[in-house]
């Protein structure tokens, strides 16, 4: 058994090459020998998100608070709240982030495959973010 203590682990600042805006990540657990996925709270505030990225075994978003957007590329911005789960499959080119007025935080989880979680592309214009 392994506890990870709320706090053990400092807060970051989301890098501006991968997010636009304000953005806190909280790891909240890393992979390991026996584990392969890897998870953190990541707070966005009004208008922040991601650039356009995806990842080799996919992701799970869990919403824990605000309102949020998320597009898959192609498809259709999309409004989410507390409670929603957003899985995205492995090598889908996607975004996601807080709604122009109101913060988001969701949980995400993703798995290594050989050492890589992510791989980041452009950042998401204001008209994508608009869906426009």
């Amino acid at each position: 058994m392994d506890i990870n203590k709320n706090g053990a682990q400092p807060s970051g600042k989301g890098p501006s090459d991968w997010f636009t805006g304000t953005v806190r990540i909280d790891p909240l657990f890393a992979a390991n020998e026996a584990r392969r996925a890897a998870a953190g709270s990541v707070t966005f505030e009004p208008g922040a998100r991601t650039a356009w990225h995806t990842h080799p075994r996919g992701q799970t978003l869990i919403v824990t608070a605000g309102l949020g957007r998320v597009q898959r590329e192609g498809g259709q911005v999309e409004e989410v709240r507390p409670g929603d789960v957003v899985w995205f499959e492995p090598g889908e080119r996607h975004w996601h982030g807080a709604s122009p007025t109101t913060a988001m935080t969701h949980i995400a989880i993703h798995e290594h495959l050989d050492g890589k979680v992510v791989d980041w592309m452009e950042h998401v214009t204001d008209d994508q973010y608009q869906g426009r």
